[in-house]
């Protein structure tokens, strides 16, 4: 799903307002991210530095820089186990213990004989040495749908894939956003899984789905109910559906905020602009706010205009935690700051009169009814 870039600005001032939440975008002198791109890009912050993880599916690539403005220093990650490739660390987690928790998209091959069709599933890696080195922890979510070899869509025969994952607020869990391809009609769009911190060097068979408003379902293999249903699934020639979610916690507005594509209205993922969406809590599903257009194709300038991400401006900020400035990266470009701006709170309700005041002055003109 790569494309050719163009160097073409935004003169414009792009405004997105969701239930009292806005975020604006305003133009930015270019930033490209290191390496070639095809996906999310998790950053993180080590002693040394800012690391960034990119990928093409193989090799894997892990970067470091003061910041994210650069000189970035890029490196092969050396992967100790080879059984699933090819694969893209899409979200990464550092702990102050120093481990290095990492999640990756992975595309088996012949799923379809005599197709080039996959079935994407995702999996949990970890890291000892800032990601230079990473250990495989095997598949956490995948579909127990058989593969669909007739669909219309050409890269995928159903999977789970092009994700995020985010920590919450209390310590407790990690929670899963990613892409449903497989299923009933109900079941495919945006879904969500979580899994238990205490599970996190042994997720397999830890990881749960939620479903029919309950987290019940096993990530390997069991249901789903999509917080964002798909309103034309991906088997169809006119797919019109959310995919590839960014999440991040904003710290300036006490919400978790997503980043999506929308793919409308055929096969081959063509894209229908960036959306976003707000949730102040990942335990609750439904509160997600429906999203809203952030850019449309125009906008972004350049194709084919996947995988939008932030990445905060202050030391620590990362894709997955950010505050009230951010630049806005696009298949690994930003052309953008973005502004998260809190909502205002709603006005006060007029004084009522004390029992016993005057009442107002008759106008000038004496235009009061009198009775």
């Amino acid at each position: 799903m790569a494309g050719s870039f163009k160097s073409t600005a935004l003169a414009v001032l792009a405004v997105c307002g969701c239930f009292g939440q806005t975020a604006k975008l305003t133009p930015a002198t270019r930033i490209e991210l290191p390496t070639h791109i095809d996906g999310n890009s998790p950053s993180y912050w080590t002693p040394d530095g800012l690391r960034l993880f990119t990928s093409i599916g193989n090799p894997e690539m892990v970067s470091l820089a003061p910041n994210q403005y650069g000189p970035w220093e890029s490196q092969s990650v050396d992967l100790t186990d080879q059984q699933h490739i090819p694969l893209w660390i899409e979200s990464a987690y550092y702990d102050s213990n120093g481990t290095l928790y990492g999640w990756y998209h992975h595309e088996p091959g012949g799923v379809c004989p005599g197709k080039s069709l996959s079935m994407p599933s995702i999996g949990a890696v970890v890291s000892y040495d800032g990601g230079l080195t990473i250990q495989d922890l095997g598949i956490v979510l995948q579909s127990g749908y058989a593969p669909d070899c007739a669909t219309k869509n050409e890269y995928f025969a159903g999977g789970h894939g092009d994700f995020t994952v985010v920590p919450d607020r209390l310590g407790k869990y990690f929670y899963f956003y990613f892409t449903n391809y497989s299923g009933p009609d109900d079941e495919q769009g945006i879904a969500v899984a979580r899994l238990a911190v205490e599970d996190l060097l042994h997720p397999g068979g830890a990881v749960w789905k939620y479903f029919g408003g309950d987290w019940t379902e096993p990530g390997l293999g069991g249901r789903t109910t999509p917080i964002f249903p798909a309103t034309v699934n991906w088997q169809k020639s006119n797919t019109d559906s959310f995919w590839g979610p960014a999440v991040h916690w904003n710290y300036h507005l006490d919400s978790y905020v997503m980043l999506l594509n929308r793919s409308c209205c055929g096969p081959n993922f063509p894209q229908a602009g960036i959306y976003l969406a707000f949730n102040p809590d990942p335990a609750n599903p439904t509160g997600w706010q429906q999203p809203s257009l952030l850019l449309d194709n125009e906008q972004i300038g350049f194709g084919p205009g996947f995988y939008p991400q932030v990445m905060g401006l202050m030391w620590g900020d990362t894709d997955s935690y950010s505050g009230e400035r951010a630049r806005l990266y696009i298949h690994g470009i930003s052309d953008w700051e973005i502004h998260f701006v809190k909502p205002q709170p709603p006005p006060p309700p007029p004084e009522e009169p004390e029992p016993g005041d005057d009442p107002p002055p008759d106008p000038p003109d004496g235009s009061r009814t009198r009775h």
